[in-house]
């Protein structure tokens, strides 16, 4: 049990950087990018075939930073430049990034057994935490220069901030690049992690970006940068260590896990939605009992003067 849970920890801490990444486009810029399926296994591509050749691990996955963000600044052009619909760009460049993810690696699937890796002498649970920490707050500190305030304002109110000089189309593909650049960064990571890197490596993961994103906002809420960008990674983690709670469960399998991941999604999304009708429905019965006793006051009040 102990050892599915520092393993759930170490994944959690991982996928970190995809729910930062989804985090960018989603919240901050409230653009629906499905680019990250196909970003992911560039990530991881990038990264393995790099190291098959002999390259660091540490430079492979630089390499991979670059390639997401490269593929983001594609998805970004085709939306602003091109004036495709953001939902359609994204499918685009996901559906063109399967192609290109293969002509990479040349093959359905690279193994790295035996290579040189960043994890290769180092437990991911002494360096993860502060590497992820260390990503967070450099989030957080560009999110507050200028630059950051104005991608922000662009998810907010577009008009409003063109009105004060501010180009908009570049600031969505700043932030559409930077989100697939941690995309890749945690594929890339995750590769490294399994040993492997396969072309159908990413299917789902925006669906797992969410899940982290949704479950650490209604656990541990998003009222400051600070707090939002921490509880994505907290719920990163959450998520992992409820995946493998589920998969736990007796007559559950591995193969259930897409399933498992739609029904926290749901879960997650509809239980804010219960809270706030149990609320509303309580306030609404003190309010009425309250009415009804103002009401009792004035019955009896009127009796007495009679």
């Amino acid at each position: 049990m102990m050892n599915s849970m520092l393993g759930a920890t170490e994944l959690g801490l991982l996928y970190a950087f995809m729910a930062l990444g989804v985090y960018i486009t989603f919240r901050i810029l409230d653009f629906p990018d499905l680019t990250v399926d196909g970003s992911y296994t560039t990530g991881g591509a990038i990264a393995a075939v790099m190291i098959s050749h002999g390259y660091s691990p540490w430079l492979a996955t630089l390499a991979a930073l670059a390639g997401g963000m490269a593929a983001g600044m594609c998805t970004g052009l085709l939306h602003t430049k091109g004036k495709i619909n953001g939902l359609l760009s994204g499918i685009l460049m996901m559906i063109a990034l399967y192609s290109i993810n293969l002509r990479i690696m040349g093959k359905p699937n690279v193994s790295l057994m035996g290579a040189d890796l960043i994890f290769g002498s180092v437990n991911p649970l002494l360096v993860m935490p502060f590497v992820v920490l260390a990503i967070k707050l450099l989030m957080d500190l560009f999110l507050r220069t200028d630059l950051g305030l104005a991608l922000r304002a662009t998810g907010d109110n577009a008009r409003m901030i063109r009105s004060f000089g501010v180009n908009t189309d570049n600031t969505t593909i700043l932030g559409i690049s930077l989100s697939n650049g941690l995309v890749a960064l945690s594929g890339a990571l995750i590769a490294q992690y399994s040993t492997f890197a396969d072309s159908s490596m990413g299917i789902g993961m925006i669906v797992i970006g969410l899940a982290s994103v949704i479950i650490g906002e209604a656990i541990f809420g998003s009222g400051s940068v600070f707090r939002a960008t921490l509880a994505v990674v907290l719920g990163s983690i959450v998520y992992r260590i409820v995946v493998a709670l589920a998969l736990r469960v007796p007559w559950l399998n591995a193969s259930d896990l897409k399933l498992i991941t739609a029904v926290i999604v749901i879960v997650a999304l509809v239980f804010p939605s219960i809270q706030r009708y149990l609320k509303q429905k309580n306030v609404g019965r003190k309010r009425t009992e309250e009415l009804a006793e103002q009401a009792l006051r004035s019955k009896k009040g009127g009796a007495l003067d009679a």
